[in-house]
């Protein structure tokens, strides 16, 4: 109950939010339609690549982790997803350049793998949305839009950003030109980390990482059909942080970017088509994509054992259709292949292909002051194994029985219903319900064998059933001049809620055995926002979010974020015509202790940590320079993080970093 107070006292003890926050009433892509995010029931927020640079985080996770109900599921500053009110990995949906994207993301020490280099915005949606983009969209949906050259002429940027704790640094160029109705568009940029210290000055050896990437972009816009075309590559390695890595290893030059000991290899070929047709009366949005994802470990040895490709070949095919000005209709409709390789002679998952297909529909209806959304959708999820290397015939990665090929083919029914109510300008009411669904993945269907990011033997089920939930959110918003406020709960029930238990059979050669079962489970929590601007200079912000799991049991769900709150005061100002936007936002993040762990897990202290950043751009002519510093863990605490896979190790989070970030934009046009 403590942990929910801050619920009941909130609305009497802050006041919140301005322009560094969520761009509440941008036109947002995510939802039904293009829209004003006021006019849909979803919970759907957008954030420019400067709102989430702001903190000048490690990497796309980090910074989505300043978005009340956000979190992340890290193994040092490197590898991490995003975790989204408790949810994480195949119960999260990321959509990049429109399409669905997956990254292996089955393995809890499998990062996102995506840069914020060369994005515009992120697109954020909190709880289900099956109905509009089918399966694993069940906790919520990360559209990453790609940038776009809008103005005419001839632009160039670079990044230069330094960082203190991993002796890092990050550096991208991008040019895009655009003349009259075409436009195109090119970007390259390297990241390079050493190992980090925590708060106690202590190196994490193998906490390294280094990343390539190169994007690309040419599109068009005519009368009635408007196309944008995007290839994305990057390539990436991180170090593999492992129990004892202080004792086997020889911690070398502290500057040390070598991957000589275990690390992954993760290499990403993305292209997109983006089109969009006016009709006479309707639009029709169709894209189309392919995903080519290479997964490589050494895990120490210095040769590959685990290699992995995951081709994906999709597309979405959307309709939409104003009926009259009160009444829009959408059909959407999208298909999804995915073929799953081996090369390694370790096996996690076995050689598959999968098939997905859905379909759904929806209605919007406008009054003067209610939006009614009404949508019905049908997906269909298909997968078919095959006998792959020593998963099926026995060997030391195989403690139990050979895990037998199979054939799964499910179905799924989801439906929203929601409404937007705005009774006067500054107040918005939304309420929404609406289910998700999500299959089994390959490894909670087909695990049978050691996983050494976490050193558990985990056996999967064929015959798990897929996950059913359904999802309720209330949000409350008052916007007026001086304040802001926003309250939001939600109540998420799931039926057959996938989960690792311990199997109760004998330890295999010393490893625990673990295998994934399912049970009924609900999450319930909320976020709170508020902000005071006293004056156009000054303002004070405050938010706080808690999420609590629990399964039918009574027993605790993993890897549930502890309560948060954070606190900030930012000044800002313009100095004269040159000189503007200088910004000083001093903050103190308290994260409460994590006492509801999970059967595998353990409580986790309190800690509080204080941040501070500051910036200023100066403009002459077509040029434009931003300077910015930011300091995290200002204090240089040691601390763990609950949703931290390294506090397991007795391994803490980073401790003191200062970053330095020069942004350059030169424009002619």
């Amino acid at each position: 109950m403590k942990y929910f107070l801050p619920l009941l006292l909130f609305p009497f003890i802050s006041f919140a939010q301005t322009k560094d926050t969520t761009v509440l009433n941008e036109v947002v892509v995510s939802g039904i339609q293009e829209q004003n995010s006021k006019q849909t029931s979803l919970n759907i927020e957008s954030y420019s690549l400067q709102q989430l640079e702001n903190k000048i985080p490690y990497n796309l996770s980090d910074a989505l982790t300043n978005i009340p109900g956000v979190s992340q599921l890290n193994t040092g500053n490197a590898i991490s997803k995003p975790v989204i009110r408790g949810l994480y990995g195949n119960r999260i949906l990321i959509l990049l350049s429109g399409l669905r994207f997956d990254n292996q993301q089955f393995q809890d020490e499998h990062g996102l793998g995506l840069s914020q280099i060369g994005i515009d915005r992120v697109e954020l949606i909190k709880g289900p949305a099956s109905i509009l983009y089918g399966t694993d969209a069940v906790g919520g949906i990360i559209n990453i839009i790609e940038e776009a050259p809008f103005r005419q002429g001839e632009h160039t940027d670079a990044t230069v950003r330094l960082y203190s704790n991993t002796l890092g640094t990050l550096t991208d160029v991008g040019y895009s030109k655009r003349s009259g109705q075409h436009w195109w568009r090119v970007r390259g940029g390297v990241e390079t980390n050493a190992d980090y210290k925590d708060g106690n000055g202590e190196r994490v050896l193998d906490s390294r990482n280094k990343g390539y990437y190169f994007k690309t972009g040419v599109g068009f816009n005519k009368r009635r059909w408007t196309q944008n075309n995007s290839y994305n590559f990057s390539y990436n390695q991180y170090g593999f942080i492992l129990d004892g890595n202080s004792v086997l290893q020889e911690p070398g030059d502290r500057y040390s970017r070598s991957m000589a000991g275990p690390h992954h290899n993760v290499m990403l070929n993305v292209f997109s088509s983006q089109n969009t047709i006016r009709l006479s009366t309707s639009d029709i949005k169709f894209n189309i994509g392919a995903q080519s994802n290479r997964r490589k470990e050494d895990e120490g040895g210095g040769e590959i054992s685990l290699d992995m490709h995951l081709l994906s070949i999709l597309e979405n095919f959307k309709w939409e259709k104003s009926f009259s000005a009160k009444l829009n209709f959408v059909v959407n409709q999208q298909s999804t292949f995915e073929k799953n390789t081996n090369y390694g002679k370790r096996i996690l998952i076995p050689d598959a292909n999968m098939l997905e297909n859905n379909l759904s529909c929806f209605l919007q209806y406008h009054s003067r002051k209610m939006i009614l959304e009404a949508g019905v959708g049908l997906n269909n999820k298909y997968i078919r194994t095959f006998n792959t290397g020593i998963l099926n015939i026995g060997s030391m990665n195989t403690p139990d029985t050979s895990m037998h090929a199979f054939t799964r083919d499910r179905n799924a029914f989801n439906a929203l219903l929601g409404a937007s109510y705005n009774p006067i300008r500054w107040l918005n009411i939304k309420l929404n319900i609406s289910s998700g669904n999500r299959s089994a993945n390959l490894a909670e269907l087909s695990s049978n064998g050691l996983h050494e990011g976490v050193y558990r033997c985990e056996i999967g089920d064929p015959n798990l059933k897929m996950e059913q939930n359904v999802n309720s959110g209330l949000t409350a918003e008052v916007n007026s001049k001086k304040v802001f406020l926003s309250g939001s709960a939600f109540y998420n029930y799931f039926a057959n809620y996938i989960y690792l238990t311990r199997s109760g059979k004998p330890d295999w050669y010393g490893f625990e055995r673990y295998m994934y079962t399912q049970q009924n489970a609900t999450l319930y929590g909320g976020e709170l926002v508020g902000i005071a601007k006293f004056n156009r200079h000054l303002q004070l912000k405050e938010t706080y979010t808690v999420t609590r799991g629990v399964l039918q049991s009574g027993d605790d769900l993993p890897f549930i974020p502890a309560a948060k709150t954070t606190t900030s005061i930012k000044f800002d100002t313009d100095i004269n015509d040159q000189w503007s936007g200088l910004y000083f936002e001093p903050s103190f993040e308290y994260t409460f202790r994590q006492d509801h762990p999970a059967q595998f897990e353990t409580s986790t202290a309190d800690y509080g940590l204080v941040n501070v950043t500051a910036g200023i751009t100066s403009a002459k002519n077509n040029s434009e320079i931003h300077y910015s510093i930011s300091c995290r863990n200002l204090l240089d605490k040691a601390y763990v993080d609950h949703l931290s896979r390294l506090k397991y190790y007795g391994i803490n989070n980073p401790g003191i970093n200062i970053v330095l970030s020069v942004h350059i934009q030169l424009g002619r046009g």
